[in-house]
């Protein structure tokens, strides 16, 4: 059998009831007891790494997961990352940027009820996720729920209460989990088959990387906002990620006060500062096309400025902040964003 790690660091898995509202209690040995058919799959390490509710997951938490699955990359053959479900979609991504090009799988997943509760999904996430993690062909990381599997860069936390809490945006779900089946699809099944028969899947070398820029700021366009909203930014931001409306509409309006800016004029002087400026869409699906609207196509070639076609608010938030970990130069940065990721956009036709 394989050696799977799984890795706790809280959430609504592992939360119980304390007359104040759930809150993470369960730890990591406490999870896997409660699922004992675990154990037919594969020898399974338990690290606690943290216990706290992902709403207080943040950048510098993502670099411990990374940095405790890069320590034990060489003793294990894959990781089970157990995760509130809130952030996880950040994490995903989060996870997919500072690990590329992984020949074993890291799967995370957790629940919308507590393990504890009569009426949990927990069990049965945490059986799928450690029955992927130990399929030969399962590589990269991944979010695992509810019998589909998502490329961590394309998962969207999609209902709050539903057992169907996540959506592969804009891409198809690259797996489903089907009773102790696992049906692959499209471009992942090519890719794995692929790789399996040039024997590359168990010589691939993955890419660690170590560092973020965190001051990545999104801003939702709503009508009326005024453009001096970037000025504001400035001093704690280097990198703004900007839901446009419909396909890229970005307003033509000058600010309410006097000698205020446009909006063309505000987001022209904050990358021509050498700060970054993604332009995505506030609609979940379909993605961005600057060039169909006179209100977009002003900024489709302006320097500087970085589109996201499809990608996620998610994705996008940790790919910026992973591509200015990297590097300062507007070139630099503009190469490592356009580059695909796990998925994460879709080749050039």
């Amino acid at each position: 059998m394989k050696n799977i790690l799984l890795i706790a660091t809280g959430g609504t898995i592992a939360s119980a009831e304390d007359g104040n509202g759930l809150s993470p209690s369960l730890t990591g040995e406490q999870l896997a007891e409660a699922v004992p058919e675990i154990a037919s799959l594969a020898h399974i390490g338990i690290l606690q790494l943290m216990n706290i509710d992902s709403t207080n997951m943040r950048p510098r938490d993502w670099l411990r997961i990374s940095s405790a699955i890069v320590d034990a990359y060489d003793a294990y053959d894959g990781f089970v990352v157990l995760h509130g479900t809130d952030t996880m979609a950040y994490t995903a991504a989060a996870l997919s940027y500072l690990i590329q090009d992984s020949p074993k799988p890291i799967v995370l997943t957790g629940s919308q009820k507590p393990m504890c509760d009569s009426f949990t999904d927990a069990k049965l996430n945490l059986y799928q996720s450690l029955l992927y993690a130990t399929d030969e062909r399962s590589r990269d990381v991944v979010i695992v729920f509810n019998g589909a599997v998502i490329a961590g860069t394309r998962g969207r936390k999609q209902r709050t209460m539903s057992f169907n809490a996540f959506k592969s945006v804009n891409y198809p779900s690259i797996a489903y989990v089907r009773n102790d089946r696992i049906i692959r699809s499209g471009d992942a099944l090519a890719r794995a088959q692929g790789l399996a028969a040039s024997n590359l899947a168990p010589t691939t070398t993955p890419r660690f990387f170590t560092t973020l820029d965190e001051r990545v700021f999104v801003l939702k366009l709503t009508p009326g906002i005024d453009p001096s909203i970037f000025g504001l930014l400035e001093s704690n931001y280097d990198a703004v990620i900007l839901e446009t409306f419909g396909i890229g509409g970005i307003p033509e309006y000058e600010g309410a006060t006097s000698g205020s800016p446009s909006f063309r004029q505000a987001i022209f002087d904050w990358v021509d500062s050498g700060r970054t400026a993604v332009v995505t869409t506030q609609v979940p699906e379909e993605g961005l096309d600057l060039g169909v609207y006179e209100v977009g196509r002003a900024y489709a070639d302006h320097p500087g400025i970085l589109k996201g076609d499809d990608m996620t608010t998610e994705a996008l938030v940790a790919k910026t902040m992973w591509a200015r970990g990297q590097s300062s130069d507007p070139d630099e940065i503009k190469r490592l964003f356009y580059r695909p990721v796990n998925f994460d956009r879709l080749p050039p036709l």
